[in-house]
């Protein structure tokens, strides 16, 4: 049992409001619930009850057993003295306010329907990876889809926080918050966080003054990784001549990456992150506007165009320095593309809508979502083989905020989903 349940049964009123009475015998009619407060103090305010002939407006506390305001320190505490209800599972003593007046309380144990504490702990105690995969099938399609619709827009907009705390960081400029959310992505999900370091010690400002230069682009970037010091063939010797040369004009040393922030064991040649340096590289030099094309895309299949660039000759034949292949190296592929429209064109379009108050921008986010294939990993897999199909990027993003913030953290009480089978007959 745990103190969510009450809050569920109290928010829901999932006990017969019909009749009921404090554990003095007094009679209790519901007339607020109030607001649950996520912040220190009761844990649901504004509520309002009639506790025999006088109505009562204050806050509400709920626990386990009532001992617990003492267990909690709440008889020392002035925020609780504005509580009008305590609202516990078992009643096992009175408590007083401080000027000697009782607390009414209300004890949900007898109250609540066998059935609906029976499902609660069949879900509650589950020793599955997801709680409910032996119960979804009893869940309809309808209760699915709008918790993979509400979840979807979570993700949405926890993604977008995280654009806009980066906006922040960069004095509200876009175009080097479009620059370093791509940098980001280009890592991948195993080198991601060195690459957005180097994207924060390497400003757009500074590449964008060598847009013109292929050569000197890759100078700066792989220069500034840290990925040119111990390299030995000609066109690294090279690179790094031009490196010394611009890292001094820039005062670029003291951000710089060393070679061993990178991973390249257990990657797939192409995933290298000398590769997409190199397809960074290229991309930057044909793009003059991040933000904007990001921005004023008008579907995909445009900004698949946009994105599989072609890295330069070098890195054709080449998936790291000194070791040339005779296999030529592919271009950014279709998945990664998929990938980074996912993880950085959605986001940043959606923060841009919470910054403008722009909705327009936000329904895009979902209309390129919906335009992608779904995502095919093991999450997806494993609910899939329950029954619930992603169809489209916006399903696959759906299910793994769903995974990720509800069912690992068996949060079963807020999902739609458990709570229909907490409902269930």
């Amino acid at each position: 049992m745990s103190e969510d349940f009450l809050y569920f049964l109290w928010q829901f009123q999932y006990f017969d409001p019909a009749a009921l009475t404090t554990t003095a015998g007094e009679s209790l009619q519901v007339v607020a619930i109030g607001q649950r407060n996520t912040n220190s103090g009761p844990d649901f305010i504004n509520g309002r009850v009639i506790v025999g002939s006088i109505e009562w407006a204050g806050s509400i506390e709920m626990h386990l057993r009532s001992s617990d305001w003492h267990r909690h320190a709440h008889a020392t505490d002035a925020s609780y003295e504005s509580v009008v209800l305590h609202v516990v599972w078992e009643n096992d003593t009175d408590i007083c306010r401080n000027d000697g007046t009782a607390v009414p309380t209300l004890a949900l144990k007898s109250l609540t329907s066998p059935k609906l504490l029976y499902n609660y702990h069949r879900l509650a105690e589950s020793k599955e990876t997801i709680p409910c995969e032996n119960q979804l099938v009893a869940v309809s399609e309808l209760q699915k889809r709008m918790m993979l619709d509400r979840t979807a827009t979570q993700r949405l907009e926890r993604k977008a926080q995280v654009v806009l705390g980066l906006l922040s960081q960069n004095y509200q400029d876009w175009e080097e918050t479009t620059y370093q959310l791509l940098a980001q992505n280009f890592g991948f999900k195993v080198n991601a966080e060195p690459m957005l370091r180097l994207a924060q010690g390497l400003s757009l400002k500074i590449l964008q003054k060598h847009r013109d230069n292929l050569f000197q682009l890759e100078a700066l970037l792989f220069g500034q990784a840290g990925l040119l010091a111990a390299a030995a063939d000609e066109y690294a010797l090279a690179l790094q001549k031009e490196y010394n040369f611009l890292a001094a004009k820039y005062s670029l040393k003291s951000t710089q990456l060393q070679v061993h922030e990178w991973k390249f064991l257990r990657l797939r040649p192409a995933n290298f992150p000398t590769v997409r340096l190199a397809q960074l590289a290229a991309f930057i030099q044909q793009q003059p506007n991040l933000f904007s094309l990001f921005a004023h895309a008008e579907n995909v299949k445009q900004l698949e165009q946009f994105l599989r660039v072609k890295q330069s000759d070098y890195w054709q034949t080449h998936f790291h320095f000194k070791k040339s292949t005779t296999a030529k190296v592919p271009f950014l592929g279709r998945a990664s593309v998929e990938n980074i429209v996912v993880n950085t064109v959605v986001p940043l379009l959606a923060a841009y809508a919470e910054a403008k108050d722009n909705l327009d921008f936000m329904g895009k986010a979902i209309e390129f979502l919906e335009q992608l294939p779904a995502e095919t990993n093991h999450l997806t897999e494993m609910w899939q083989r329950m029954g619930l199909e992603s169809k489209t990027a916006f399903d696959s993003q759906a299910i793994i905020e769903l995974y990720t913030h509800f069912c690992v953290k068996k949060g079963c009480l807020q999902c739609a989903i458990g709570t229909a089978l907490l409902k269930s007959p």
